[in-house]
C-alpha cells in the first residue's frame, strides 16, 4: 500500500480570478493572502506536512508571479512548471488536458483557490479518494450522489438534486491512480478535440461515473476548515474563519461561535459561478 502513497501534487493556476477585482490585475488569486498568509504558501506547507515530494503547477495569468514566489519560497518541493497560453479563452479542463504527458504517476489534482489546513489532506493521501463537504442550502456548484460503501454513483455539475436528497458538494481536490488518469486522460482528448475548452474537469468525472469507469471513494471534509476563494466576500469570510481557528488553536481548545448546520462547520463555498483555472 505504501507504494501507492500519492507524493505528487498537480496544481492548477492559470485563470484570471477576475472576480477578486484589482487583487488580481497585477498578481495572481493563489497569491492573494488570508490574514497575511498567501493561499499558495498555505497550499504549499500542507502538502509538505503531508509528505508530498512534487509540485506541478499549470500557469498562464500572471504567470511570473507564481514563479517568481515559489523560486523565492524555500521549500523541499521539487518544482516544476506547465504553460497555459489558452489560459483567457479555455477553462480547467484544457488546462488539466495541457498535463496529460507530465504526470505518470498517482497524483493529487487541486485549484488554486483553496485554503485549508493540512490536517484535511490525511484523507486524500492514497488514489482514488475525492474531497467532499455534506451540502448545504448556501452551497453551490458540482455536487455528488454516493452509496452506502462512500463511493461516487453520480456526478451534478450544477446543484440539480432536490433539498430532500443527500448530496455532497465536490471540493476541488482529487487524488487519482494511474490506472484512473489513463482512462481520463481519454476524455480528456476527445472533450479538446471537439474543441469544448470552457468545460470544467468534472464533466469528464461526470462521464466517467455514467460509464462505469470511475471508482472514487469520498473523504469528508466536513470535520476541518477550508474556504474556496473566488471574491472579495470569500475573502472575508475566509479571514474570520482563519482568525477564529488560530486562536482557539493557540488556546487548545475546540473551534466555537461558527455557524453549524446538522453538526457541520459552514466553512465552505460555492455560491458563485467558478473561475476558469
Amino acid at each position: 500500500m505504501e507504494n501507492d502513497r500519492v507524493r505528487t501534487a498537480l496544481l492548477l493556476a492559470a485563470g484570471t480570478g477576475s472576480r477578486l477585482g484589482a487583487l488580481t490585475e497585477t498578481s495572481h488569486k493563489c497569491l492573494t493572502e488570508v490574514n497575511g498568509v498567501p493561499i499558495l504558501e498555505q497550499q504549499i506547507a500542507c502538502l509538505e506536512q503531508s509528505g508530498f515530494e512534487e509540485l506541478i503547477v499549470v500557469v498562464g495569468h500572471q504567470s511570473d508571479r507564481i514563479r517568481e514566489f515559489l523560486g523565492s519560497f524555500i521549500s523541499g518541493l521539487k518544482i516544476s512548471y506547465i504553460d497555459n497560453p489558452r489560459y483567457r479563452t479555455t477553462n480547467n479542463l484544457y488546462s488539466l488536458w495541457l498535463a496529460r504527458n507530465a504526470i505518470e504517476r498517482p497524483f493529487l489534482l487541486l485549484e488554486c483557490d483553496l485554503f485549508f489546513e493540512a490536517s484535511l489532506l490525511s484523507g486524500m493521501l492514497y488514489p482514488d479518494r475525492i474531497a467532499l463537504a455534506t451540502r448545504q442550502p448556501w452551497m453551490d456548484g458540482t455536487t455528488v450522489t454516493l452509496d452506502g460503501s462512500g463511493r461516487v454513483v453520480a456526478f451534478q455539475l450544477r446543484s440539480s438534486a432536490t433539498r430532500d436528497s443527500i448530496t455532497y458538494k465536490t471540493v476541488n481536490i482529487h487524488s487519482l491512480s494511474l490506472a484512473t488518469w489513463r482512462r481520463m486522460r481519454k476524455y480528456l482528448d476527445e472533450y479538446v478535440s471537439a474543441d469544448r475548452l470552457n468545460d470544467y474537469y468534472e464533466a469528464i468525472f461526470r462521464d466517467m461515473t455514467v460509464d462505469g469507469v470511475f471508482d472514487a471513494r469520498a473523504v469528508s471534509f466536513d470535520d476541518g476548515n477550508w474556504y474556496e476563494i473566488d471574491t472579495l466576500d470569500d475573502l472575508r469570510i475566509a479571514e474570520r474563519l482563519f482568525a477564529k481557528s488560530r486562536r482557539h488553536e493557540a488556546k487548545g481548545t475546540e473551534i466555537v461561535g461558527e455557524t453549524r448546520l446538522n453538526g457541520v462547520q459552514r466553512c465552505a463555498t460555492g455560491s458563485q459561478p467558478r473561475e476558469a483555472a
